[in-house]
């Protein structure tokens, strides 16, 4: 039996983001949910959290995306949609990209695009062709059992040097203390 059609949610972003980050697909945790990384141990919010120096695990989901906005990120999929049974990424099948030329109108100041994982670094080509610096990074699924210290400190060398000082005054510290 064919698995139904599934779409993806809508972007977490606004005309501020400077560094957009692209996932594969929501997990079906995120689907029921409704909110991006929703699976308990995906590892996406402890490090957002640690990145930005906020609670992010303790924050209620409206707050959460707020602090992305804050900050300067975005959050989106490289498919909008696509048959999967379960949650794997080799599960996905008659995927559909986002369009990601909306991405100009969207995000103006948009420089950065950070992939979370393989799959959606497969996109990487193209949007580097419409300008945007681009970043593969490791997945924070826990299927990918690279330590979370390594992937923090790859994920903070990728997002911390272009957070905006207007919105860290103090500046971030180097520290990777827990936070959640």
């Amino acid at each position: 039996m064919t698995p139904p059609l599934l779409h993806g949610l809508p972007p977490i972003i606004d005309a501020g983001a400077r560094i957009l980050i692209l996932g594969s697909f929501p997990s079906v945790a995120s689907l029921e949910a409704g909110h991006y990384y929703a699976h308990s141990r995906n590892q996406f919010w402890r490090v957002l959290a640690q990145v930005l120096e906020r609670p992010l695990l303790s924050m209620d989901y409206e707050d959460v995306q707020a602090a992305v906005r804050q900050a300067g990120f975005a959050v989106w999929d490289v498919y909008g949609r696509c048959r999967r049974q379960g949650s794997l990424d080799t599960a996905i099948r008659d995927a559909q990209a986002n369009d990601f030329r909306r991405l100009k109108a969207l995000a103006p100041s948009l420089t950065r695009v950070c992939f979370n994982g393989t799959t959606a670094g497969k996109f990487a080509p193209q949007l580097a062709a419409l300008g945007y610096e681009t970043r593969l990074l490791p997945s924070t699924s826990p299927a990918y059992t690279l330590s979370f210290e390594r992937k923090l400190a790859l994920w903070k060398d990728a997002l911390q040097p272009t957070l905006a000082a207007e919105n860290f005054p103090g500046g971030l510290s180097t520290s990777c203390g827990d936070t959640g």
